[in-house]
């Protein structure tokens, strides 16, 4: 097929006509899936209001129509339900496809790169920004730059090339200064051929959104302006974003609760310590919940866990069925969100406070699983149960194997412990910033806090930005102060 009448036929499934940057990408994308050699890659940048989103929706709807082989991926679990949602297609995230567990090693859990056994596979990574290249400390999987690992898992595989999705006005991974999977410099120190485009025009539709509005100015700050004052955002005339003042935060979560529902509403905020504050309050004055967990609540998994998970494919395998057409993850990441539907058999022990929990995974196909959690991490103002605590934890229950003659037989059933594998958990109405990044609600609150001009900072812009971005619906900006707010345009 030629390549004009290739995009005419993704032109057609998009359903508008493409703007010239759109036609550009297009022409780009038709030359990367031509080229012949094995080493090319594609980046594929987009701010919002660009149509990145309908476009790469498109461009493998029209693929998969073609007999193309596609695999969809997403940093986070949150982040793949949106990809596929937009895509029509099943879209999985990066670590379950990409990694395996290997033999038991220590205490934690131990994932290697997998073999890349496909054929002609393109591979599309949406949510781009998230994909770390510095390790972060956490190796657990593989080398612990997902970025290296990525390539080398995709290039592995035969005649496979992979296509990078992603908005670099975005938070970048944390401790770095930019996405290094959207930079065609860093991929080509890879060794591949990059093919690269920008999505810079705001749709006309866009301009009618207040978010959208506001999100392309700031993204004006981050691209081609240094700000020497905090954003003064845009209000008038928008009716998809307002100024929340606190005394009113209750009525108006309570409502968003009712009419889009838990799943549909989230909370941004600055910090762990500020999210925690919101996650309290709105259990108790919300949600009128007294109890410490309840079966209803939204809670998050804040620290990858593999004992739970693994337990589960053992037991399916004993009756002879595979783990996947069980829809049994090989893990639970930190960031997932859960639904809690029953709270049973509270008990202490070591100096912490324990459940057995029934949940279920939204954003999984709603995967059901029982598990033990810890209660203990849901209230802490750190991401989740300190060093010490966890050093804690380890030490009274090893001492609860003292009776073992060697650390390795004591390491060893450590391992099984529920206790000491217990779900750290945290409430989920509010998060982080970074916690949100790759999700999408309907209603979006986002409580920056304090700030001052001389806290103006590079990293705010972007926090700001990616805070923004995260409503599809109606943006609340929690008492935001008078001197960020922009002078009425009518006036």
């Amino acid at each position: 097929m030629k390549t004009s009448e290739f995009i005419e036929h993704i032109i057609q499934d998009f359903g508008f006509t493409p703007t010239i940057d759109q036609q550009v990408a297009l022409e780009t994308f038709a030359g990367f899936l031509a080229d012949q050699q094995s080493n090319v890659v594609m980046i594929l940048r987009g701010s919002a209001g660009t149509g990145k989103t309908s476009l790469a929706g498109a461009m493998v709807r029209s693929l998969r129509r073609f007999g193309q082989k596609l695999m969809l991926l997403a940093p986070t679990g949150r982040a793949a339900k949106v990809f596929s949602i937009n895509s029509g297609l099943p879209a999985y995230t990066v670590h379950r496809r990409i990694y395996r567990e290997q033999a038991y090693q220590g205490i934690d859990g131990q994932f290697n790169l997998n073999d890349n056994c496909y054929h002609n596979m393109l591979f599309v990574v949406d949510e781009a920004s998230m994909v770390n290249s510095v390790p972060t400390g956490d190796n657990v999987f593989g080398s612990g730059s997902l970025l290296d690992d990525l390539i080398k898992y995709v290039y592995s595989g035969h005649n496979c090339r992979l296509l990078l999705i992603g908005d670099r006005a975005q938070l970048p991974p944390v401790g770095e200064q930019e996405a290094p999977a959207l930079s065609a410099d860093v991929l080509a120190g890879y060794g591949l051929k990059v093919y690269e485009c920008d999505l810079n025009v705001v749709l006309r539709q866009s301009q009618d959104s207040g978010i959208l509005y506001n999100a392309t100015y700031i993204r004006y700050l981050i691209n081609y302006d240094e700000a020497t004052e905090l954003p003064r955002i845009e209000f008038d005339g928008f009716p998809d974003i307002e100024v929340m003042p606190g005394n009113e935060i209750i009525e108006s979560l309570a409502s968003s609760y009712s009419q889009v529902g838990l799943d549909d509403t989230i909370v941004v905020t600055r910090s762990n310590k500020r999210a925690n504050v919101y996650n309290q309050g709105i259990r108790n004055m919300v949600l009128d919940r007294e109890s410490a967990l309840s079966g209803g609540d939204m809670v998050m998994i804040v620290r990858n866990n593999y004992f739970w998970t693994e337990n589960l494919q053992a037991e399916a395998a004993k009756l002879g069925y595979p783990a996947e057409s069980e829809n049994i993850p090989a893990f639970l990441a930190n960031g997932d969100r859960a639904r809690v539907q029953r709270v049973r058999n509270i008990r202490e022990f070591y100096g912490f406070h324990f459940a057995d929990v029934w949940l279920q995974f939204p954003d999984y196909d709603n995967f059901e699983m029982q598990a033990t959690v810890i209660m203990d991490s849901l209230t802490t103002d750190t991401p989740a149960l300190t060093h010490e605590q966890s050093e804690q934890l380890f030490q009274q229950v090893m001492a609860d194997y003292a009776d073992l003659p060697t650390k390795p037989e004591r390491l060893k059933v450590l391992r099984k412990d529920i206790y000491f594998n217990a779900l750290q958990i945290k409430f989920a109405y509010a998060v982080t910033c970074h916690k949100a990044q790759g999700g999408q609600w309907r209603n979006v609150y986002v409580d920056q806090g304090y700030m001052t001009d001389e806290m103006l900072t590079p990293d705010y812009i972007h926090w700001l930005y990616t805070a923004f971005t995260r409503a599809t619906e109606k943006l609340y900006l929690v008492n935001w102060p008078k001197n960020q707010i922009a002078i009425n345009r009518t006036d």
